[in-house]
């Protein structure tokens, strides 16, 4: 089942969504927004399913879905904190700029709780008030949680995954060692992020979803061009599961938060860094990544930040590959 929000007020309108991504049924006679269902999901669910089964059937009004008109699925949420499962990326970044990376950060997660009032829609534009912000993309992966109690296990934050898609988790790259630096964490250095078109449940995606990880290529261009195509399901040191058990060692988690993966990033398959696509590398999913392995390779890195009129694309294909949660395609203003 793919769900979706079209643009509408604060928390948009929910709609069912087909499996190929060309029609939607609004859902309004079950429940008028997906933050209603993930409130009352063990309610709600079959009834939203049997909405998707009879839309994919063709039995029932259905409309053209146009990714231009969504909003992010979750338009704004209660919680959205963001992981670092993939550590070779942060081993990388420490690296260039010769900090000890802790041997802990292999067995304990990195997690920040991110703003979540209100998210950019699939499709539109990041504001960029000052370019020497340093503008960078975050190709990631989400998921959407059911309540999670205190102190749950692995398991039990894995059967409370209700629904899974991707994001562009903007970040201002130069805003970030100050603000670190003051021992508080990520403010102003993290604006709000888009997510992809739809988010899809997981028995949806087979097994695409296994162990708590999306096993799919993440593909990003920049400015029409290939960019990044790391497999999101390698080099993946913490799995969902583990990630949102993390989050909720000291407290509960309320239905409707949001759990990012981290930056995607793949190691070269002789151990060292990524290389570019264009050397017959997997690429990067964010620009920091390729700047510190120039940096480490060169000595100074070469890719800008983005730019105003820069356009970033983020999907996932299926094994036809048409995209299973739709496109993030964005431009800087």
């Amino acid at each position: 089942m793919k769900l979706a929000s079209l643009k509408h007020g604060r928390d948009g309108q929910l709609v069912v969504v087909s499996n190929d991504l060309a029609w939607f049924a609004t859902a309004g006679h079950i429940v008028t927004t997906l933050q209603g269902a993930l409130d009352d999901w063990d309610r709600v669910a079959p009834a939203l399913q049997n909405l998707a089964t009879d839309l994919d059937h063709q039995v029932i009004p259905r409309m053209r879905f146009h990714e231009h008109d969504a909003a992010s699925p979750l338009p704004r949420a209660f919680q959205w904190a963001d992981g670092s499962a993939y550590v070779n990326h942060v081993a990388l970044v420490r690296q260039a700029r010769g900090a000890e990376m802790p041997e802990t950060f292999w067995h304990d997660p990195l997690m920040y709780q991110g703003g979540s009032d209100g998210f950019l829609g699939p499709r539109d534009p990041i504001p960029l008030g000052d370019e020497s912000w340093g503008c960078d993309l975050e190709a990631e992966v989400v998921v959407v949680t059911g309540d999670v109690p205190l102190g749950a296990s692995r398991e039990e934050a894995l059967a409370a995954v209700r629904l899974v898609g991707l994001t562009n988790d903007v970040s201002l790259r130069n805003l970030i060692p100050e603000e670190l630096a003051k021992g508080f964490g990520f403010f102003q250095s993290k604006p709000a992020s888009a997510f992809s078109p739809v988010f899809v449940t997981p028995d949806s995606l087979g097994d695409w979803w296994s162990d708590g990880k999306l096993h799919r290529r993440l593909n990003v261009d920049l400015n029409g061009q290939p960019f990044g195509r790391a497999e999101a399901g390698e080099d993946m040191t913490f799995d969902f599961g583990t990630l949102i058990a993390h989050a909720a060692r000291t407290r509960a988690l309320g239905a409707g938060t949001i759990i990012g993966s981290g930056t995607v990033s793949n190691r070269d398959p002789d151990g060292g860094p990524g290389k570019p696509i264009a050397q017959g590398g997997v690429g990067y999913s964010c620009l920091a990544e390729v700047r510190t392995v120039e940096t480490i390779a060169n000595g100074k890195a070469e890719t800008p930040f983005l730019k105003k009129g820069d356009t970033v694309r983020i999907w996932a294909e299926d094994d036809r590959h048409h995209p299973i949660f739709g496109v993030i395609e964005q431009t800087v203003v």
